[in-house]
């Protein structure tokens, strides 16, 4: 399973605050996905997707 952030992260921290495995925040603040979701981790990143107040995250396999 991959996890993406799109163009349009409001840099708010949430996603890498909540779920600091999955995402960070680069030297813009901007938020960006760690990589491949690690297993077990799945439920994680819909509900990252899910809680992104402008729907920039994408979870795709």
């Amino acid at each position: 399973m991959e996890v993406t952030v799109k163009e349009g992260c409001i840099s708010c921290g949430l996603c890498a605050e909540e779920y600091p495995d999955l995402f960070r925040l680069n030297e813009a603040g901007v938020a960006e996905a760690k990589g491949s979701v690690p297993a077990g981790q799945e439920d994680q990143a819909r509900q990252a997707a899910e809680e992104c107040p402008v729907g920039v995250i994408e979870v795709k396999g």
